[in-house]
């Protein structure tokens, strides 16, 4: 059994007792011999009942017993589980201060020794849009066939590569897409020292490209431009670097400080250019790391292999990873029983900015999680303890950032920068949100655009402003219902606005510090338009199935085409079969009508919201 928060002192249970209640539960049945139990100052109610070995139900009743009302998941201090666990015949003391912070994170904070640090290999990352060259361009550089053996041509995977060039190394960590770049960066993880963003020059700057140019800015990463295609008929290379200067990239022969590198992968033409200025970009940012210090790296990839369990992709980027040290990766534990190269080779060791494969982890990680070399088992399984007690703490406590709380936080001096994503129903739209926001500033604050462009806000949307602390604008566009339930669970705040003055005017106000607290929209539910019936000469029924919240009538309604909204209104009728009914929930059919709309079209989506 895992335990969390405390630490047990005396004799298991015998296994009689433990078979007498069917489980691995004892029951609301006090201990018969008092055992010793150290709780540290706070965990959950889980947690002591694991402690206990008891079914958290009987726990929440004794809570309640004494006036103390409180869920699974919800955080206790000492005083209220130790007399729980007292009335259920423990002997309770505290966890040692010293002990309950685990000396176990004065390795995991070690810093390197100045004296000791040494040149170590550029890690780059390849962004950019879909076919627009980005695996051709790794097998380029590393002569080998990934796209052949891939699913279309696409990358189907993230993967990390060495390769030797003038005698220097440098890493490539190849991934499907910025969302896989953010969504390391959102665990904490900095695996990536330069961004190479691949643009082809036939087609030029695309909407992906935008997104890849500002999750790189959003990670503050030097960005290298490789201009792929350039033997095409119709390259266009003076447009790109256009195109470029637009997003706020002024490449260096126009007078700026991005490298942009004319490039064939197909043709293997300019490579060299290309590896030449990546070893020039990473000389000037000076990196350095102490292979001498318990080794810290990042997971890139995991999968689990029948024959081998957890298998994991590490990049290192500190210290020395070797064969048989304890490693805590995650919220679990193991000791790595092999390394291999990533050309399957089995090694030894591995130093900073090399990627190698483990086996040995008792869990499958996740991409982004840190992994930090160990001293023992014991301080492992105690930093994973710790570990767990401070996230289910910050899940407790967990609020979202909101524009008020921004305005509040520029009003208290706390921060000067407005962090938004904007998204717009078109790209004319964009430009003009983009100039009005532009242009609001007062003393001490501005806004921050990390990302402004046309279309529906999706999951890549949020997670992007849940690594950067940002709020997300809607501008006569909608969110799509996986971005919606992310951002329900992330806490990120979505606004819309259908008047470009109402945005321009809380945004300012939120600058100022004035921005009070406002009704947001909150939407309902959805269905889908599966038939369409008409209904005497002119008004006509959308035969829906809801697939996620309620449909309730009289509520505010739209309806969505192709992720356009056509008509708001009201839902004026809702019938299930031939009986009105007030509302239908996920996963039942009914007929909707919605006020001033009788132009329905199988497909459409009604989305029924509040505000």
């Amino acid at each position: 059994m895992q335990r969390y928060g405390g630490r047990r002192r005396g004799r298991r249970r015998s296994g009689a007792s433990a078979a007498s209640n069917g489980g691995p539960y004892r029951g609301a049945v006090q201990a018969t011999v008092p055992r010793d139990l150290e709780l540290p100052k706070t965990l959950t109610v889980k947690q002591l009942a694991d402690e206990m070995e008891l079914d958290p139900i009987s726990v929440i009743k004794e809570l309640m017993r004494n006036d103390v009302f409180a869920n699974i998941n919800q955080t206790i201090d000492y005083d209220t589980a130790s007399l729980v666990a007292r009335e259920l015949g423990y002997n309770v003391s505290a966890m040692p201060e010293a002990e309950e912070g685990f000396a176990a994170y004065s390795e995991l904070n070690l810093e390197d020794d100045p004296d000791k640090l040494v040149e170590r290999p550029p890690v780059v990352t390849i962004l950019g849009h879909v076919d627009h060259g980005k695996t051709t361009l790794l097998d380029a550089i590393r002569e080998s066939k990934i796209t052949e053996g891939e699913v279309g041509g696409i990358t189907q995977h993230i993967g990390a590569y060495q390769v030797d060039y003038n005698g220097r190394k440098i890493t490539f960590l190849d991934t499907p897409g910025h969302e896989a770049f953010t969504a390391m960066r959102s665990r904490g993880a900095k695996a990536t020292d330069i961004a190479v963003l691949v643009v082809a020059a036939d087609d030029g700057i695309m909407p992906q490209t935008v997104e890849a140019i500002d999750h790189a800015k959003a990670a503050s990463v030097p960005i290298v431009v490789a201009i792929n295609k350039v033997d095409v008929p119709d390259a266009d290379i003076e447009r790109v670097k256009r195109q470029l200067v637009e997003r706020g990239l002024v490449i260096e022969e126009w007078g700026g400080e991005v490298i942009a590198v004319p490039i064939s992968a197909r043709e293997r033409m300019g490579i060299d250019d290309l590896l030449e200025n990546i070893l020039v970009v990473a000389e000037v940012a000076e990196l350095r790391a102490d292979p001498d210090r318990p080794a810290m790296g990042v997971i890139v990839e995991a999968q689990v292999v029948k024959s081998k369990g957890p298998l994991a992709t590490v990049l290192v980027q500190t210290g020395t990873l070797r064969q048989g040290q304890t490693v805590v990766v995650g919220s679990s534990w193991g000791r790595v029983k092999a390394l291999m190269s990533e050309a399957g080779r089995r090694v030894s060791s591995a130093g900073p900015s090399t990627p190698v494969e483990i086996l040995g982890l008792g869990h499958l990680p996740q991409a982004g999680d840190t992994l930090w070399t160990v001293r023992s088992e014991k301080v492992a399984k105690d930093l994973i303890r710790d570990r767990q007690r401070r996230l289910d703490a910050e899940r407790q406590t967990l609020t979202p950032t909101t524009l008020e709380e921004a305005s509040a936080s520029i009003g208290r001096g706390d921060v000067s920068d407005l962090n938004l994503i904007v998204k717009t129903d078109v790209q004319g739209s964009v430009d003009a949100v983009r100039g009005t926001l532009e242009k609001l500033a007062v003393d001490g604050a501005r806004v921050n655009l990390i990302h402004a462009a046309a279309g529906t806000i999706n999951e890549s949307d949020v997670l992007l402003a849940r690594t950067s602390s940002a709020i997300i604008v809607g501008f006569n566009t909608r969110v799509e219902p996986g971005a919606r339930q992310m951002a329900d669970v992330d806490r990120v705040d979505i606004r819309h606005y259908d008047i470009i003055y109402r945005l321009s005017e809380d945004v300012q106000r939120a600058l100022e510090g004035l921005l009070t607290p406002v009704y947001q929209e909150i939407v309902e539910g959805h269905g889908e338009v599966r038939a369409v019936f008409p209904v005497g000469r002119r008004l006509r029924i959308a035969g829906s199935y809801v697939t996620d919240g309620r449909i309730t009538r009289n509520a505010a309604a739209r309806v969505i085409r192709g992720g356009q909204v056509l008509h708001s209104g009201s839902v004026s009728s809702l019938k299930h079969f031939k009986d009105d009914v007030r509302e239908m929930t996920a996963g039942y059919e009914c007929g909707i009508g919605v006020e001033g709309f009788n132009d329905f079209e199988v497909g459409d989506v009604i989305e029924v919201f509040s505000s």
